[in-house]
């Protein structure tokens, strides 16, 4: 998977499309991430002691990563990913439009 947790991602596809957001959370084992602000869902929720109150809460719910795109740092542009070893033999992704690496 190529979005990683902390990266900016445009959403290209669903009810939330042309958001962007920040990556909370990334599950590569589903390929899914969840981002800040999009795909909200509210779910009413039992209360757990003293530590959590009953009632409907919103959160964000996990998007397949199909349907985000990479916001590039230097562009600012959305982005397919590609990789590329340097000199000391790291990997580390590129932006396809500038040809940058991304950070």
């Amino acid at each position: 998977m190529q979005v990683r947790k902390n990266d900016t991602v445009l959403v290209i596809a669903g009810k939330d499309r042309g958001k962007k957001g920040k990556v909370r959370q990334a599950l590569p084992k589903e390929s899914r991430v969840v981002i800040e602000g999009v795909n909200v869902v509210k779910r009413h929720m039992k209360a757990q002691g003293a530590t959590r109150q009953a009632g409907i809460i919103e959160r964000e719910a996990p998007i397949h990563v199909s349907n985000v795109m990479l916001l590039c740092t230097k562009c600012n542009r959305p982005t397919r990913i590609g990789f590329r070893f340097l000199e000391d033999g790291s990997k580390v992704r590129i932006c396809r439009r500038c040809k940058e690496v991304i950070e």
